[in-house]
């Protein structure tokens, strides 16, 4: 019996770059709340983000966002996890070196970026639709802050890919840095994962790991869909993600019809 579903965002329920809901993803999500299924909205976005997708229900739901970093049940922060001062400075500092990303701050609030490139901007203030504020510096953001993300749209995955590495060798025993799609690299704190942030979740509503279904298709969701009894990988998942899945599909909208199916 199946009492918890949750589910990425971005390449896993918005496929192909979307950026709104379909009607009958939000109709499926309504269907399993009425059902009493609890339906967590997953993702690296930002809570604010979160909410305005899912409109129609968002009362009706819970919300894991950025990264796991912040949890929130029926308005209630559940955990919230932060990154300390010194070392934001010096990622800052290290991503500011190369020249090639846009960075964004996160915090509770808002997410705050630079104005340096009119595409990211418009990218993140009217596609992503964010809660933003723009500032002269983001080193000068005060806290506390959720998760750092770096973003490259110009250049392609393969620069990801590359950077990633770097930046891994440089800081990972410090802090998670992992990739939350094809043109981003998200820092979050340690310790802090969409897993964790489940587990609190999942502890508060007094549910097991096996009673819950979790979809995915990023580095950022692979503790998620360890935590789970049952998970999904997309079919275009980011190489090596079904190993840790128990299954992979095309489509979340499907499975969640069958999961309906199977609760009449």
């Amino acid at each position: 019996m199946i009492k918890l579903v949750a589910s990425d965002l971005d390449g896993t329920l918005l496929q192909n770059g979307a950026q709104e809901l379909t009607p009958r993803a939000l109709d499926l999500v309504r269907r399993l709340t009425e059902k009493g299924i609890v339906f967590v909205a997953s993702s690296g976005r930002q809570y604010d983000n979160e909410v305005n997708l899912f409109k129609p229900v968002k009362d009706q739901i819970s919300y894991i966002a950025e990264n796991g970093s912040i949890c929130i049940h029926k308005g209630n922060v559940i955990s919230r996890t932060v990154i300390a001062p010194e070392l934001i400075r010096r990622i800052i500092d290290e991503v500011k070196k190369d020249g090639k990303f846009e960075i964004v701050v996160s915090r509770e609030d808002a997410c705050f970026i630079e104005d340096h490139d009119p595409d990211f901007v418009n990218h993140i203030v009217h596609v992503m639709k964010n809660t933003t504020q723009i500032v002269k510096d983001v080193r000068d953001v005060e806290g506390p802050i959720l998760k750092i993300a770096i973003c490259n749209m110009k250049d392609g995955p393969h620069i990801i890919d590359k950077y990633l590495h770097h930046l891994k060798a440089k800081f990972s025993s410090e802090i998670k840095v992992v990739t939350s799609g094809n043109i981003w690299i998200d820092f979050i704190a340690p310790g802090t994962n969409k897993g964790t942030a489940l587990l609190k979740l999942l502890d508060v509503l007094q549910i097991r790991p096996e009673e819950c279904m979790a979809f995915g298709d990023q580095y950022n969701d692979v503790e998620m869909l360890q935590t789970v009894g049952t998970s999904y990988a997309m079919s275009n998942s980011a190489p090596g993600i079904s190993y840790y899945s128990t299954y992979v599909t095309d489509s979340v909208e499907e499975v969640l019809e069958d999961l309906l199916a199977a609760q009449e």
